[in-house]
Formats: C-alpha cells, structure tokens, sequence
C-alpha cells in the first residue's frame, strides 16, 4: 500500500534543528531554584510570545516520573487562547510513539528487530532491488535504511541513496515502511496496534494519528514566521513518522511509560537507549568536543545523549507552522514537552527551560548546539 507523501515536513534531528535556537542562545544563567517553576513560567512566557512573534507554547512537566505541572499560554488561533486541551501538530515527535509501537511487538515475540522485513512487506518501487533484503526494524528505528527522507527527493521513487546499515541518514520513509511491515505481519492495523499497545496502556485519550471528531475547536492552527495562520495538516491516512496530534500532557503520559518501561523488558529498553548510529562527530566536532555530551546519536525512536550516569532521550519536530520538542532523562524520571504552533517556536525552547531550572547539563547542551 501506498502512502501520501510527505512534503511539508523540514525535521532535521539535533544539529539542525536546534540552529534555530541562536536568536536567543544567550550565556546560560545561574541555576534557578525547582520550586515555583510555574510561576516563572507564567512571568516569562507571555512576553516572550510576543517578543519572537509566537503564537502559544503549551508545556508538560514530569519530576520523578510523574507529571508536575501542565500550562499554556498565547491563542490557539486568532481571539481563541490556548489551553492544556489545545491540540498541537506534533511533526516528527510521531516517530518515538510509533517506534514505541514496534518495540512493544518485539517484546511481546510478535516481531523481531533484527528480521527481514522482505518475509512480509516489500514497497512496490523495490520489488526488483536485492538490498530490500537487508533493511529490517532497527535499521529503520536508528535511521540506516539507506532512504531519503522522502521519496519525492528521488524523484517520486523510493530508491537508496545508501546501503542499508551503512550509515546514518534521517529519513521518514524509514519509519513508513516499518509501520507497513508491522501491519503485514501481525494483520492488524497500525492504528489499531497503537491503540492498544500504547495510547491505551499509557491513558493517552487526546492523541491520534488521522482526523478525528473530537478535534473539532481543538486545534493548534500553525502559523508561519510573519504570523499568518496556515492551514492545519490533519492525515486521512495515517503517517508513523509525522503529523500525529496530541497535547502536551499526553505527550508526557507517553514518556512516563518509557521511563517505566512499560509493556517492554528491560533489555529491550536498555537497547531502545543504547547509541546504534554514533553522531557525536557530526554534533562535537573539536571546538566544541570538551564540553558535548559523552555520547550522542540514534538509538530507537530517539535521539540519545549521555552524561556521565545519566541518558537524555529527545525528539523533536518541525513542520512549516510548527516546533515540537520532549526529552526525558532515565535515571531521575525528570521530562519536558514543549509544542508550539509558530515557525518561531524553537526560539522558546532555551528560555522556557532556563525557567524550569532542571537538567541544566541537557539545557546547557542545547545552547551548545544552537552556538
């Protein structure tokens, strides 16, 4: 089965996405107390909405695996202010939930990372390409098929611009097809499967893939850099890598349950933690080595940063009108979920995260990032 595609979408994993942030990459400030993060928030954030030409940021908080704080601020759309409930276009923060979807499969014995996906789904534009073969689950999870992001930058033909599990290299038509496989094999609907395996277990009830009716006055409408409102991109047939809508609070439900390894054994969360495509080169390259993260790069679904004893996952997503980030750290359950409905929305990430004052060697990273 075929599947739309993607055109819009502008996701690059951390190194590029977070260039975004050099507007406001300011010299980190004195670490600011935990308590009272939310009244920090509610003083900052309204004039940096307006400062950056934001049009709202809804913010998820979780301390100690569990969620301590939700809040919105600016208008959803014009006149309309956003709220907790407000749904946000969430880009390619799909991709850690659908990821989420196949490792439940694997720990269940319904399927396993490292078999061929060939046995059950081959895409038609493939059919007589041998290296189909190779390509399996965690190719697909840590971004080594060897796909171009989408197949429209192959001329409308999914082709490999590299041999899979060769080397690192984005790509959401990675995750497309690894979602097509799973249906095939299981014959069960990735909807379906999502819904069971993840939004179900984890109390996601403001989270889908495809339209729904509950959307209807819920919606985050995205706005571009001069502040005109775009029209929303809503799937009638499912994308696993972009495109799902949530809220911030069910977005950190989600991460909830992969701190506590739910629905996974703990050497599958071990693995979906461990760096299977090594970017630190490309993200520490020498002027800035001595102050990165110890490790960095792909894991499965997320982006993996380790400090010491501690390993932040993170994703964010980036769409025309649209910034998304979540990141999570395993050891002390410690969380934050950002969406924002802006082409300016990753200006407010570094301030936002000042405010909360935790995880400052993440936060610091981050600045580095965005130079």
């Amino acid at each position: 089965m075929q599947h739309p595609i993607k055109i819009a979408t502008l996701y690059r994993p951390a190194l590029c996405a977070f260039a975004l942030l050099g507007t406001c990459a300011l010299a980190a400030p004195r670490a600011a107390p935990v308590n009272n993060a939310q009244a920090r928030l509610d003083a900052l954030v309204p004039t940096l909405l307006a400062d950056k030409r934001i049009a709202s940021v809804s913010i998820a908080r979780i301390e100690d695996r569990r969620l301590a704080f939700v809040a919105a601020y600016g208008e959803a759309r014009p006149g309309v202010p956003a709220t907790p409930g407000t749904l946000y276009n969430i880009a390619s923060m799909t991709k850690p939930i659908s990821a989420e979807v196949v490792l439940r499969l694997v720990s269940r014995g319904k399927i396993s990372l490292d078999e061929p996906m060939s046995r059950y789904w081959t895409d038609p534009d493939l059919v007589d390409e041998p290296r189909r073969d190779l390509l399996t689950p965690r190719l697909a999870l840590s971004h080594r098929t060897g796909f171009p992001n989408w197949r429209y930058e192959t001329g409308d033909t999914l082709k490999f611009v590299k041999t899979p599990g060769e080397a690192f290299g984005y790509s959401g038509e990675g995750f497309e097809y690894m979602a097509r496989f799973a249906e095939k094999k299981t014959g069960t609907p990735f909807e379906r499967l999502a819904q069971t395996l993840v939004f179900g277990p984890s109390g996601m009830h403001a989270t889908a893939y495809t339209r729904r009716s509950w959307f209807a006055n819920r919606l985050a409408v995205p706005t571009d850099a001069d502040g005109h409102m775009l029209p929303p991109q809503i799937g009638e047939r499912y994308l696993a890598s972009d495109d799902a809508h949530s809220t911030p609070r069910d977005y950190a439900r989600f991460m909830i349950g992969v701190m506590k390894r739910q629905g996974v054994d703990a050497g599958l969360a071990a693995e979906r933690a461990r760096i299977q495509s090594d970017r630190k080169g490309e993200l520490c390259p020498a002027p800035r080595a001595k102050t990165c993260a110890e490790e960095a790069g792909f894991g499965l679904g997320w982006e993996v940063f380790r400090f010491g004893d501690r390993t932040y996952l993170m994703h964010t997503g980036m769409d025309t009108g649209t910034f998304t980030l979540g990141y999570l750290e395993l050891s002390t359950g410690s969380g934050t979920v950002i969406f924002t409905n802006s082409s300016h929305g990753a200006q407010s990430v570094l301030p936002i995260l000042d405010a909360i004052g935790r995880d400052r060697e993440f936060v610091d990273f981050l600045r580095l990032l965005a130079g």
